[in-house]
């Protein structure tokens, strides 16, 4: 039987995750945020502490960092080292409604949402959010602590970075490698590697990270 789920970050990622892991048959025990937060509820769920009380739950609860990438992956790294310093473990939240193939493989502290696809032969790193709709074809590497977004396609053989975002939308033709800590616009195709941090829509910069 699987343990209770304890929730880290309570915005609006946090409900989408709440509706997944509901799906998926968890009990969630609550969530932590920031102490002006805490006795707030996010949908049916209580807001009961802050990450300082990670230490609190960790013989009895598992945990998923429900904190979105917001501008970049930091904040949702050192949430993720915080909880496992403190010897928590890190969760792996699949909607059961998205396809995982059972010849890919997917890392601790990851979240499947609804109808995403992850396909033969794909990798997934450690605390990655593959997003509604998102397709992970055959052979695809995603690094740690990516967000892939709202009904990007991520083709076959394809190579994702560390700490990179695909926008919603987003296309990867097969065989693409991003470097780490790239972000790619929403609806942008991506024909050729991109091998210089950056923001990027299409193939061409528009901002430096």
């Amino acid at each position: 039987m699987e343990r209770s789920l304890i929730l880290v970050g309570g915005g609006g990622h946090c409900k989408s995750v709440i509706e997944a892991a509901e799906s998926a048959g968890y009990t969630i025990k609550g969530i932590l945020d920031i102490s002006s937060r805490v006795g707030e509820k996010v949908l049916d769920y209580t807001i009961i502490g802050t990450d300082d009380d990670i230490f609190l739950y960790i013989e009895d609860c598992d945990f998923i960092v429900t904190l979105g990438f917001i501008k970049d992956a930091s904040l949702r790294i050192h949430l993720h080292d915080k909880i496992e310093k403190a010897g928590g473990h890190l969760a792996t939240v699949i909607a059961s409604t998205a396809h995982i193939s059972k010849y890919a493989k997917l890392g601790e502290g990851t979240v499947v949402l609804h109808q995403a696809c992850i396909n033969a032969g794909a990798k997934v790193g450690k605390g990655c959010i593959i997003n509604t709709f998102a397709n992970i074809e055959h052979d695809a590497v995603i690094g740690d602590y990516c967000h892939i977004s709202t009904g990007a396609m991520v083709n076959g053989d394809c190579k994702i970075g560390k700490s990179s975002f695909i926008g919603s939308q987003s296309v990867l033709a097969n065989g693409i490698v991003i470097c780490d800590k790239v972000i790619i616009s929403a609806d942008s195709f991506i024909r050729k590697d991109i091998l210089k941090t950056g923001v990027y829509i299409n193939n061409s910069t528009i901002g430096i990270l």
